[in-house]
C-alpha cells in the first residue's frame, strides 16, 4: 500500500551514524496515519515514495534521500527482495481507508520502564536496501510509537522564528528508547517549514 499523492514535503535522509525526517504538519500527519495502517494492517507493506522529494531548507549534510517500507514483523518480508517487488509496482487499484477508533491527540501511554526488560521489548528493526529504509516491527510498536509523528504535526507549527525554542521542533526514535533493535540507528524527526523550490 502506498499514499495516493506524493509526500510533497517529507524527506528520510542517512547520514551514516543517524537517519533525519523531515516533515511539514501535512507530511507528519500523512506517516502518522501510514504509521497506524501499518500496525493493522499485518500482511501489507507501507510504502512511502520519498526519495525524489524536496530538501528542506537549512538541512544539514549530504545524506543520501530514501524510500521508506513499514514492514509488519508477521510478513518476514526480505528487503533483498524489495528491487523486485518495486519494479513491478504499478498505479494500483484506488482505496479509501479508515483508521476509526483512533484519536491521535490522545496518544497512547507507553511503559517505557517496562521496556528495558527483554519480554516486554517490541523492537524496530532497520535496514536500508535499494536507497530504502525498511522499518520492521511488531504492531504493537507501530502503534505506540505513531504519536510521535502527529505530535510533530501538532506542535511543530508553534514554533516559529523569533520563538525562544526555534528553530526546530524535532522528536527521536532513540536507541535508549527501548524501541530500536541492536544495530538499528537513531532517527531525528524535524519539523520543516521552508523547502528548496528545485529537487
Amino acid at each position: 500500500m502506498r499514499p495516493a499523492r506524493g509526500l510533497g514535503h517529507g524527506v528520510v535522509l542517512d547520514f551514516d551514524g543517524h537517519l533525519g525526517a523531515y516533515l511539514d504538519q501535512e507530511g507528519a500527519r500523512v506517516i502518522g496515519g501510514l504509521w497506524l495502517l501499518a500496525a493493522r494492517s499485518p500482511r501489507s507493506l507501507v510504502h512511502l515514495p520519498m526519495r525524489g522529494n524536496r530538501l528542506p531548507v537549512g538541512a544539514f549534510g549530504e545524506g543520501r534521500r530514501l524510500d521508506v517500507v513499514l514492514v509488519p514483523r508477521a510478513m518476514q518480508f526480505a528487503p533483498s527482495r524489495w528491487k523486485q517487488v518495486r519494479a513491478r509496482l504499478r498505479g494500483g487499484r484506488p482505496q479509501t481507508v479508515e483508521l476509526a477508533g483512533v484519536d491521535p491527540e490522545e496518544g497512547l501511554e507507553i511503559d517505557y520502564r517496562a521496556r528495558h526488560y527483554a519480554e516486554n521489548r517490541d523492537l524496530f528493526r532497520q535496514h536500508v536496501h535499494a536507497d530504502t529504509l525498511f522499518m520492521t516491527g511488531t504492531a504493537k510498536v507501530f502503534r505506540e510509537t505513531a504519536g510521535r509523528f502527529f505530535d510533530v504535526a501538532r506542535q511543530g507549527p508553534g514554533f516559529v522564528p523569533g520563538h525562544p525554542n526555534y528553530p526546530h521542533f524535532c522528536t527521536e526514535f532513540h536507541r535508549l528508547d527501548g524501541i530500536l533493535a541492536a544495530g538499528a540507528r537513531d532517527v531525528h524527526v524535524e519539523y520543516c517549514t521552508r523547502w528548496v523550490t528545485a529537487s
